[in-house]
């Protein structure tokens, strides 16, 4: 990926006071927090959801009405206890946590992708009785066993890696999408040989491609922008427009896309994931159609995250700050 202008060091890391500002971008992510927190308590835990205020389960309910409040009133918080803290620093910590969370998200899925892909193969062609044993067979058949037993593990070997690393990996596993399409055309066309497996780990990267990357795109405004007048505009104006199209369109659209995604245990993500989901080709193919159903709360999660650390640099730009990064013109549309 290419890499901006500004480098760490020219981040300033103390300026003017905006506590109204940055006390917005900082509870809407203690407010997305909460809200993943109050997910998992209806879909594992049961509790009413909001909607159980005033009911028989009124207690429940306000645990978690009260789960916001605290978010809010922890946003507040950050800001108070390091007022002096600059925009472009917070945009900075926060644009560097969702780089953390990309890496960690791409090296969970190489890693499910590469042993789920495995499992699947070996089980396709009977191979785990004989070489693991009956009890291993019969485990590995259940995609909630193998979801539960290897899926976790996997990923959060996945979540370790990225703390070492500071690849994003954008460009390989590009190219293992690649080699797995090549894979799929020299079997078919030479051996006559081909399983539903290889179309699914072809699929699950590509959607893990498409999704996970949009954040960094973002960042790098690599996005399509119809620039007929922004070309022309000074940074301020650009800087104001970037910070009110941040909030009206970007993390409202992010917000539509997690109220939506994770709506209740029936949800079109709760439900995939509860179950362990898997595709129409069953024991023949991977088991990872729940996680890709997990994918499109992971990418509103990312770009709610990165639309945050936007709107703190376009305030930046409107109040026309020190530290402004230009994106890169190989990247810039």
């Amino acid at each position: 990926m290419a890499r901006a202008s500004t480098t760490f060091q020219e981040i300033p890391r103390h300026g003017k006071p905006a506590i109204i500002v940055r006390s917005f971008g900082w509870a809407m992510l203690f407010l997305l927090a909460a809200y993943l927190i109050n997910n998992v308590l209806v879909v594992w835990f049961d509790f009413p959801g909001l909607r159980g205020l005033g009911g028989e389960d009124n207690a429940r309910a306000l645990i978690e009405a009260g789960l916001f409040i605290v978010a809010i009133l922890a946003g507040i918080g950050v800001v108070i206890a390091s007022r002096d803290l600059s925009l472009r620093w917070d945009a900075h910590r926060v644009h560097m946590f969702n780089r953390y969370l990309a890496r960690a998200l791409f090296w969970s899925v190489f890693l499910v992708g590469i042993g789920d892909a495995t499992i699947a193969f070996l089980r396709t062609e009977s191979l785990i009785d004989p070489l693991f044993g009956e009890a291993a067979a019969r485990n590995l058949a259940r995609a909630n066993w193998t979801g539960s037993h290897v899926h976790t593990v996997l990923i959060a070997a996945g979540f370790v890696i990225a703390a070492f690393t500071r690849s994003l990996s954008f460009i390989w596993l590009s190219l293992l999408i690649v080699l797995a399409e090549l894979l799929i055309v020299i079997s078919r066309f030479v051996f006559s040989y081909e399983q539903a497996l290889m179309g699914d780990l072809v699929r699950y990267w590509y959607a893990t491609l498409f999704l996970f990357a949009s954040a960094y795109t973002l960042y790098d405004e690599g996005h399509v922008r119809v620039d007929i007048l922004y070309a022309g505009l000074n940074r301020r104006t650009k800087g104001l427009l970037n910070a009110v199209g941040s909030v009206l369109l970007g993390m409202t659209t992010s917000w539509v896309i997690l109220f939506v995604a994770l709506n209740g245990p029936q949800s079109i993500v709760n439900a995939p994931v509860r179950n362990f989901e898997i595709s129409q080709a069953g024991p023949f193919g991977m088991y990872v159609k729940y996680q890709m159903a997990a994918f499109i709360a992971l990418f509103g999660v990312s770009m709610l995250i990165e639309f945050v650390s936007y709107f703190f640099n376009s305030v930046a730009d409107m109040r026309d700050e020190p530290g402004h990064r230009e994106p890169s013109q190989a990247s810039a549309h």
